[in-house]
This record gives structure tokens, sequence and C-alpha cells, in this order.
């Protein structure tokens, strides 16, 4: 259960399942979250972005119309625009954690980063990303290492706080107009360091 009182894409993020990557103590020190959804469907889908700082402020919410191909592109779409936005209102030694509800694209970018920044690790996933995805995995790829650290958890649709948004973008169409906002996450104190769950501290491989 998440603990009173704190911030929920942070509570989500602490939850969740990160592939490949284990959660060290630090892990509670993300600068902002950001969950994104993508849907599709053959009348119209959507794109959906939450961003929060590890304080719970939010930065940004987005939900625009959009007709992918299928929902897997959907996806990989709702993460690079959620990437651009929060690359616009964070600095680039931020670390940030992504919420994401779709497997493989949570494992694609774990992977790719820990193939960056160790180019000897061999992932059990590769990286195979939909060919109707285009352009946007590039995108991603650049954003994601446009940070100081950063990796994605993956966590169930029915939690997913940019789902709603996704999928229907003209309902939430208000939230675009949303004053912007560049927040800066307070500085954490010693008593925001914090064991990692038992889920995540007997798992062997580590990194940012």
């Amino acid at each position: 259960m998440a603990a009173y009182g704190r911030p929920s894409l942070r509570d989500l993020f602490d939850e969740s399942p990160t592939p490949h990557i284990a959660h060290p103590p630090r892990s509670h020190h993300r600068d902002f979250y950001l969950a994104t959804d993508g849907s599709y469907r053959d009348s119209a889908g959507g794109l959906g972005a939450v961003i929060e700082t590890r304080d719970g402020e939010r930065v940004a919410r987005i939900a625009v119309p959009n007709r992918a191909p299928d929902n897997n592109v959907a996806e990989y779409r709702a993460l690079h625009l959620g990437l651009d936005v929060l690359a616009a209102r964070a600095p680039p030694d931020a670390h940030v954690g992504l919420l994401i509800d779709h497997d493989d694209l949570a494992a694609n970018v774990n992977a790719t980063l820990l193939a960056h920044r160790e180019p000897s690790f061999e992932p059990a996933h590769p990286v195979s990303v939909p060919t109707a995805t285009g352009l946007h995995w590039r995108g991603i790829r650049a954003r994601l290492n446009g940070f100081d650290a950063i990796r994605a958890a993956r966590i169930p649709s029915d939690r997913n706080p940019a789902h709603p948004l996704a999928n229907a973008p003209d309902q939430y169409a208000h939230v675009n107009r949303e004053p912007e906002r560049c927040v800066l996450p307070e500085q954490p104190t010693d008593t925001d360091s914090q064991v990692p769950p038992p889920s995540r501290s007997d798992r062997h491989r580590a990194s940012d």
C-alpha cells in the first residue's frame, strides 16, 4: 500500500516493478515523475500525460486527440509527447521516473538505458520497436539521453492517471489550458531517505 500523504505518481513509481533495473534506495529521490498513455480506436484515439514533482506539485497535464495506426504506436507517441513537455520544464540534471502501462515499452526504455550506459550489458529483453512507430522511438531515445538519470516503471492501466486523458481527450481538453508551470522540487531531507520495499531490496542488478 502507498504511504499516507505521499504524492500519487511517486507512490505508483515506488510500488511498481522497473523492468531490468532494481530499485536502490535513491529511487525515492526522483525529481520528476511522468505518467503517459496512448489510446487507439477506429473512430478516434488520444494521448495523455501527467507530470509531477516528487513533492506532488503538478507540472503539467496533457490530453490531445491522435489517430495512431494501433495501440502500440499510440503508447510510443504518448511517451514522446510527455518527454518533450518534460524536457521543456525540467533541468537536464533531473532524475526522472516514468510510469508506463505498456509492458514492451517500459522494458524497451530500460533496456535501452542500460545498453547506452553499460555497453557490455545484454538485456534478456531484446529491444524491438513497431515499424509504424516511425521516428518517435528515435525522439524518445534522444530525450532519455537528455536527463541525468531516468528509468521506467510498469504500472497497471487502471491505476495510470494518464489513462482517462488519453481515452477521452475531448472531455479533458480543458487540462491543456492550465497555466504553464516550471516547478522545481524541494531538496530532499534526511527523513526523505528510505530503505526500498522488500520486493526491491533482493534484486541484484541496479542502475540509474
